[in-house]
């Protein structure tokens, strides 16, 4: 029998853990923990051996490709995933999958769980899943609180009230607060660390949410009712979410409501929120440093070392974060990695692409890697998925240049169709109308060479105006 519904948030930026996360392809999707699954993979992996429906996954419509990638390689082919046109927290997007689940005629308890948390107990895990069906089924609200294993100012907190069956009534929220009001909360045992995960009914949150909220849940109604489905998408109405303030649930929902419940869970989580959280959950040499194969540490201690890129090498200092991209290099003192957002700001409000790119970026197709660039030119890996085809289209300014590193591709140049194979190369001339299909078994690999007075992403003209990115 199915007992509820897991609703994943999935809609985070990420932009503490810059510069590996970016807007366009935050940490819930990076392989930070485990070498095998990211994040939002570990959540839903997580998950595996309870009795529950197919997941229903919230995400920003520009995080599909990623979504749709990361479901498929772990198997979760029926997820229903939900495209938030822009960000609005946790209240509007826990709204439209309530709405939605209830306009589908079901009424399922729902786990709501973050895409980028890390749980290191999934046994104590289930408990916890397990004491918090018992109360929703009874039509209460239930969150999850952390037990605090250190007072931490980066975490809010929940304050216990009246037991109830091995749970307790919510008594209040506090906020992020000063290291002695934190020590003070841990010494009194009554306070859980807020972990942003809940279950309840579809029906009972609506109903809580008409009571405190009605502006969302009119907004989240009307964007529902007018969502279209796009393959495997479900488009939430642009105009009507657009309406709805920035508001997290607890503020809307869960500090107002009687009915509020908290389930305590000790299962080693961590909301992985800053790269010295990354040092502490990973594996440390005897030295006490937690780094990459390609990193060489000479008399270093307690260091935090990540590349991508290339080899890195240290010698003599400690208690460093140092985080080395394609693009971007940042290194911070650990205990100054909160500050990792003031770097964040200043590339947003200069307008980088630092801030919002990596240079590996997802297409409904494959992917689309840049490896190189200058002046007049622009070096890029393309990977194109079994089966799939890039849209019929031609450039202005630029030529292109293919050489087909592995697969098979059917190329058609101003309607003359050719097959091409690994070692052979195709050019193609500005204003030539051009679109490639991978027709091989396997994922077909293509090193891009761009070359032209103008390189922009706006030199694409489409010829198939329904063909999508």
């Amino acid at each position: 029998m199915i007992s509820f519904k897991p609703v994943i948030l999935a809609g985070g930026s990420g932009t503490r853990l810059w510069p590996l996360s970016r807007t366009q392809r935050p940490k819930q999707f990076l392989k930070l923990i485990d070498e095998k699954n990211s994040l939002f993979q570990q959540t839903l992996i997580r998950l595996n051996g309870l009795e529950m429906a197919s997941p229903q996954i919230i995400c920003n419509e520009e995080h599909r490709f990623l979504v749709n990638q990361q479901t498929k390689e772990i198997g979760y082919e029926n997820a229903t995933i939900l495209l938030e046109p822009f960000g609005r927290n946790t209240a509007p997007a826990i709204a439209v999958a309530a709405l939605d689940a209830l306009k589908k005629g079901e009424d399922p308890l729902l786990l709501v769980l973050a895409a980028d948390h890390f749980i290191a107990d999934t046994p104590s895990f289930h408990n916890a899943i397990a004491n918090a069906i018992h109360l929703a089924e009874k039509d209460y609200l239930v969150t999850f609180g952390i037990k605090p294993t250190s007072p931490h100012t980066g975490y809010g907190y929940i304050k216990r009230g009246v037991e109830l069956n091995g749970s307790h009534f919510i008594e209040s929220f506090k906020e992020k607060p000063s290291y002695e009001t934190a020590c003070s909360y841990v010494n009194s045992g009554d306070y859980y660390w807020n972990s942003g995960m809940f279950m309840f009914r579809a029906s009972v949150f609506i109903n809580e949410l008409r009571k405190y909220a009605p502006d969302i849940l009119q907004n989240c109604s009307h964007a529902v009712n007018n969502s279209e489905v796009d393959e495997s998408f479900l488009r939430i109405d642009r105009n009507s979410f657009s309406r709805n303030p920035s508001l997290s649930v607890d503020y809307a929902v869960m500090e107002h409501t009687s009915i509020g419940v908290v389930v305590s869970m000790d299962a080693g989580w961590s909301d992985v929120g800053s790269w010295s959280a990354l040092w502490q959950l990973g594996e440390k040499n005897e030295s006490g440093n937690c780094s990459d194969s390609d990193v060489i540490s000479i008399d270093c201690k307690n260091n935090f070392v990540k590349t991508d890129s290339t080899l890195v090498a240290t010698i003599g200092v400690e208690d460093l974060v140092v985080v080395c991209t394609k693009d971007a290099v940042l290194i911070t003192q650990k205990n100054k990695d909160q500050d990792v957002k003031l770097v964040v700001d200043q590339l947003k409000s200069q307008d980088r692409e630092e801030f919002r790119q990596y240079p590996l970026n997802y297409r409904r197709w494959g992917s689309h890697e840049r490896l190189d660039r200058g002046s007049r030119f622009q070096v890029n890996r393309i990977t194109i998925n079994k089966d799939s085809v890039i849209s019929k289209q031609f450039h202005k300014h630029r030529a292109e240049h293919w050489v087909v590193v592995s697969g098979k591709a059917e190329v058609i140049l101003d309607e003359v169709l050719k097959i091409y194979e690994a070692n052979e190369s195709i050019y193609i001339p500005p204003g030539c109308v051009h679109t490639i299909r991978n027709i091989g078994d396997y994922p077909l690999e293509i090193i891009e060479i761009q070359s032209g007075d103008y390189l922009g992403e706006d030199d694409i003209i489409r010829i198939d105006t329904g063909a999508k990115l």
